[in-house]
């Protein structure tokens, strides 16, 4: 990564793009990861094949495409949950055996001629089980193997450790398929289950520390989607991720029946095409600097949707296969382009303590609109052909990325780091973390002629209030002296309070801070906590 000119001279450059391999537990588990995503995708190709080979239904093929995508639209906010209650170490290692079975299992079955289309189907959507589980989990471990300063460098290798896989494991898979057949190919993906298993066994994870206020399943799991819910900076960007997969994604369900009815390819061709796809994501990933400098995030989003638009119709054409692997390295690199811009957006608007639940919501819309559209465009195909399929989805993409694109993506430029500014709430006797819920109820003294400016920012930290915790908000005035204004909201225990205490960001301070201004009295806005009374307790017990 070339030094920013930029940079005053009295600060340090920031770290190279390949800084964080120098770090030999990061270095381990990437070369790990990219033999394991490899393994996936020649397993992936070997599935995709062999559908061809039992059935020519397009609704078949397209099925099998979203066996593996369901569970992970179903499942990445429980395992987003389970990512930042769990030993993360120990939780990956566990998904790693159960895939390992998983491509054993399919292996067996091709070696001994059982396969079915049921079986292929079932198999598919249990491995998709595994990638729900682990795909939170795997982006939650990054901050634990660089530092701060190397995150983004990190997160941007991860993406092209994905790429690499991308452009080995189709081609070599599709090799070892017209070679040697699915059981070889399946071997293959086990053999490299065993490497990430032992690149996860070698790497010694510190014990998590004990935290009095550490979460549960189902707390944390209402606190992810409480958060999901109240960011509006999300909603965004899970919006202009669903209209873009919806439509992208008819290449990659009707891929193989492309390769092999349009452009009259075998399972070795298909590889090369996937290969293509990603050598394109590669070459994306490093121009993309360069094309965000000039374009930005949007203009990044509205070039990703044309050109795979174009891609798309291109191959409704029936080109050449010199001119279809042309056309796939386009998209490729369109595709790497569109994908990191969401999830790099996407990261820079999360704070750490939600980071696993939230982005597993993007994870469940980003495979919920890939598998969705699966499904639809299989159906497509089987009704009008494929090639007016293709040119369905690609008038979608690009009618779809010029009427989206004035839904600007969010700058990420808040600081959410936890200021730790609120002070601990007085009270005059320990309080049971369970218990609740807590009314917190806030009173300033604002001025008539300060009301609608109050107000306004008032329901900006009401935003901050509903995502780091309450399930309620509302500003109410003393009917007796309308100056008198008391802001309250509801959080479900106490310790789901304390817990807001911590989540408090920088910015979301500096909205206080602007509330706080309106106030007419020297000694600050007077805050209560209210403690709900059931009968266990009037009762003593």
């Amino acid at each position: 990564m070339a030094k920013d000119i930029d940079t005053p001279s009295g600060s340090a450059p920031p770290p190279g793009g390949f800084a964080p391999l120098r770090r030999p537990v990061f270095a381990v588990l990437w070369v790990a990861t990219v033999l394991g995503n490899t393994g996936t995708f020649m397993r992936d190709v070997a599935s995709a094949w062999l559908v061809t080979d039992l059935s020519s239904s397009p609704t078949a093929v397209a099925a099998v495409q979203a066996a593996g995508m369901i569970p992970v639209f179903l499942l990445a906010i429980p395992a987003g949950v389970l990512s930042d209650i769990l030993d993360r170490r120990r939780f990956l290692i566990a998904i790693q055996i159960m895939l390992g079975c998983v491509s054993a299992t399919l292996m067996l079955l091709a070696y001994t001629g059982l396969m079915s289309i049921s079986l292929l189907i079932g198999l598919t959507f249990t491995g998709g089980i595994g990638a729900a589980l682990m795909g939170p989990t795997w982006q939650s471990i990054v901050p634990e193997l660089v530092p701060r300063s190397e995150l983004k460098a990190a997160v941007a290798l991860n993406s092209l450790g994905i790429n690499i896989a991308r452009s080995i494991g189709p081609a070599a898979g599709g090799f070892l398929l017209a070679a040697f057949g699915a059981t070889v190919t399946y071997g293959a993906d086990v053999a490299s289950y065993l490497v990430v298993v032992a690149a996860l066994l070698w790497w010694k994870r510190p014990k998590n520390a004990e935290d009095d206020l550490g979460e549960h399943f189902a707390g944390a799991f209402r606190a992810g989607l409480r958060y999901a819910r109240a960011s509006r900076e999300l909603h965004i960007v899970l919006f202009r991720a669903l209209v873009f997969f919806a439509f992208a994604s008819a290449v990659w369900a009707l891929l193989p029946l492309v390769t092999r009815e349009l452009l009259h390819g075998d399972a070795a061709f298909y590889g090369v095409l996937l290969g293509s796809v990603g050598l394109g994501a590669i070459g994306g990933a490093f121009v993309l600097p360069i094309l965000r400098s000039r374009l930005g995030t949007d203009g990044l989003m509205l070039a990703a949707a044309i050109v795979t638009g174009c891609a798309a119709l291109a191959l409704a054409l029936a080109p050449p296969q010199w001119a279809a692997v042309v056309i796939l390295l386009a998209m490729g690199c369109a595709w790497i382009i569109a994908l990191t811009t969401l999830n790099a957006t996407a990261q820079a608007i999360l704070p750490n303590w939600v980071r696993g639940r939230a982005l597993a919501v993007y994870l469940t819309v980003f495979n919920g609109a890939m598998a969705g559209g699966s499904l639809c465009w299989g159906l497509i195909a089987q009704e009008v052909g494929l090639s007016w399929a293709l040119v369905a989805s690609a008038a979608g993409l690009v009618v779809s990325g010029l009427l989206v694109h004035r839904v600007a993506l969010p700058k990420g430029e808040a600081d959410l780091t936890p200021s730790h500014h609120w002070p601990e709430p007085l009270i005059a006797e320990p309080v049971a973390d369970d218990r609740g819920p807590v009314l917190i109820l806030i009173e300033y003294r604002i001025a008539k002629r300060d009301r609608a400016a109050f107000l306004a920012a008032l329901e900006r930290l009401s935003q901050a209030r509903r995502r780091d915790g309450a399930y309620g908000w509302g500003v109410t005035e003393d009917a007796s002296d309308p100056e008198t204004i008391v802001e309250w909201f509801m959080v479900e225990s106490w310790a789901e309070h304390l817990r807001q205490h911590r989540r408090v960001s920088s910015a979301d301070a500096d909205v206080q801070r602007e509330v706080r201004r309106f106030h007419g009295l020297d000694d600050g806005p007077k805050v209560r906590h209210l403690l709900a009374v059931n009968s266990r307790h009037r009762l003593g017990v």
